[in-house]
Formats: C-alpha cells, structure tokens, sequence
C-alpha cells in the first residue's frame, strides 16, 4: 500500500507510516480524565470530500490498537465507514499496544477514557452526539460507560462480540477461573507477543507449552492469541477467513493484557455479567439495572466466536430487549468468529454492509 502522511495536531512531531490508500489520517493527543495519555486518530478522504454524516467513533478490544480496524486489506472498515460519508475517529485507549503499558480496568476506561474522546470529537466537529462501533473489550467499557450514564451524547451502538455478559467456552473458563490467580502472582500481564519476544522465564515456559498445543499454522502470534483469549485452533478468527497478507499482519498486532483486567473479567465471568471493581466513582455499582442512556444497542455475534460465545450477545440482547421492547437489536452472523468480522477477507461483502446500515439508521 502507499504510504499515508499522518498529520498530527499543531505542536506535536510529524511522521509518516505506512497506511490506507485513499485515506489522510490525523493523529490528535487527548487526556483522559485521570491524566493519562491518549491518542484520536481522525481519518479523512484524501480527495478533500468531506463527510455528509455525523461522526463516528471506533473502539479497539484488548491488547490491540486503533489499527485492528485497518489491515492490509485492499477495503477496511474504515473505508466502509468513509465511503458511506461518516466523519471516521479512532481511539487508542488505555488497553493500547501504541501507549505506554499499563494496569487497567474497565471501569477506567469506561469513566475516563471514552467520555474524554466524546467530548474532544463533539467539540472538533460541532456535532451535538456521535455513533460507536465497538469490538470486544472496548465494547465492554462503552456498555460500563453507558450504563453509568457517562456518555449521554452516544446514540447508536454497535458492540461486536461482548457487552454486559460474557460467556466462555468451558476451557476458556477454566483458565480464567482457576488459572488466572496464579498467573497473576507470576506475572502482570499475559502477551500473545511471546509467540516471538518472550519477557522472561514464565513467559518462555509458556510459549513452549503453546507451541506443543497449538500446531494448527505456523505464526505463533496466532497460537499465543488463541491462548490468552479463547478456546480454539485457532480461537479469534477462521483461518479460512484470513488472506496470506493479514495472518502475517497480526504477528505485530498484538501485546499485553494486564492480569487486572483479567481478574475484572474473571468476576465477571463468575457472577454472569460484568461486574464494577468498585475502585472508579461514577460507575453504578449495579450493572444490570436500567442504562442510564437512551442509546440503540446493534449486537454482533459472530456463530463460531470461540473467545466469547454467541450466548454473551443473545443474553445481553435478551436484557436490554426486556427493558426496552423492541429497541435494541441481534445480529448473528454465520460464518465468522471474533475478529474476522473485522479483517476477514471477504467482510467488505459480509460484515461491512450490515454494521455501516446499523450505524446509519
């Protein structure tokens, strides 16, 4: 592909990276609201059209970044996004490979993260609400944020995979309820990069017994992937729905998720939906009480999701549904799992077209 000028906000270094053609890309730095550093990636069409929609946030999972949405595909999501004249923002959150590693959870996301990029989107584009495609764990936090009723500006959204009920597959909730404990008192953090970069003996040891596991294709980002996340060979995509090029991509695409995140998840888990740590003010200590946002919840489930299972987005649409009759909506979709509704090679035909109508209506 061409290389893209990304164009920072004034007073912040230039660079250039490797990107989408057709697209200009703009990096602006932004705080959450606990100080940590964030960054906004605002992607534009570089013919000058400018947007006839509204603006659009997009939300990465865990231990990824704001790139998962544009793969070496010769169309992406964003270009879905673009195309239809959305006004396309990214957000590197705290759960970032591009920031600094650190210990979070999903209530500070959700009370500091996502309510910071609402409001710098709203202000730079004079929009009074905005629209969210959310994967996974950034999915998880816009759900604790909405309900919280931190981001009442969000009208529409639409959650891939998991939103307030997790639910695993049998091994994946044996690793997380028995093994995560004593994880955590090895490690702070398990990383599908030990595939290649191993931090030390833990991770060493690890990466052998994956390897010896998990010999259903030769990148062993793939096989660390499925792993820390699931319960399949692999776990987050089909490999039939992966060109050569992307399964490749995603051996730099992928880093560390903290062991706090986990143990979140694990009490999620545990009681059936998510559960608030407690630590965060704004946060309802109840979450499976009546949202406090008027937004549309889209729910996306992939049928072979061996991460989260297609029953997390059914149970969640069944609450919300039970709250708001005939509001929200469920999508399941045959044929794709976790992330290659994302960058399968075929989801410019089978995914892209249903989640920009979503956004759109």
């Amino acid at each position: 592909m061409d290389p893209v000028e990304v164009v920072p906000a004034p007073g912040t270094p230039r660079y250039v990276r490797p990107g989408t053609r057709g697209q200009h890309t703009e990096m602006v730095p932004l705080t959450a609201g606990d100080g940590l550093p964030l960054t906004l990636l605002h992607v534009t069409r570089s013919d000058g059209i400018a947007p006839g929609r509204g603006p659009v946030l997009l939300l990465h999972g865990s231990g990824v970044r704001a790139e998962v949405f544009r793969p070496p595909l010769p169309h992406t999501l964003a270009d879905a996004l673009l195309a239809d004249g959305f006004d396309v923002w990214l957000l590197n959150w705290r759960a970032s490979i591009d920031l600094r590693p650190v210990a979070w959870t999903l209530d500070e996301a959700a009370a500091y993260d996502l309510p910071a990029a609402v409001r710098a989107i709203l202000d730079a584009t004079g929009a009074d609400t905005l629209k969210v495609f959310a994967h996974c764990q950034g999915s998880t936090s816009l759900t604790i944020a909405a309900i919280s009723g931190l981001v009442p500006e969000v009208t529409t959204i639409v959650s891939n995979a998991v939103s307030l009920h997790p639910v695993l597959p049998a091994w994946s909730r044996v690793k997380i309820l028995a093994l995560a404990p004593t994880i955590r008192r090895l490690s702070p953090a398990l990383s599908p990069r030990w595939g290649y970069r191993t931090e030390g003996w833990f991770s060493r040891v690890l990466r052998a017994g994956v390897n010896l596991s998990h010999r259903e294709c030769d990148n062993p980002v793939c096989a660390m992937v499925s792993f820390v996340y699931g319960s399949g060979r692999p776990a987050l995509w089909s490999h039939a729905n992966l060109d050569d090029q992307t399964h490749d991509w995603i051996r730099g695409e992928f880093a560390g998720a903290p062991m706090t995140f986990f143990a979140q998840m694990r009490e999620s888990v545990r009681a059936g939906h998510l559960v608030p740590t407690g630590a965060v003010p704004g946060i309802v200590p109840d979450l499976t009480s009546a949202p406090r946002t008027d937004a549309r919840f889209v729910l996306l489930a992939g049928e072979d999701n061996r991460c989260f299972l297609p029953a997390s987005q059914q149970r969640s649409f069944e609450h919300f549904d039970r709250l708001a009759p005939g509001r929200h909506v469920l999508h399941r979709i045959r044929g794709y799992g976790h992330l290659d509704v994302i960058f399968g090679v075929n989801a410019w035909r089978d995914t892209y077209p249903l989640i920009v109508s979503e956004l759109r209506g």
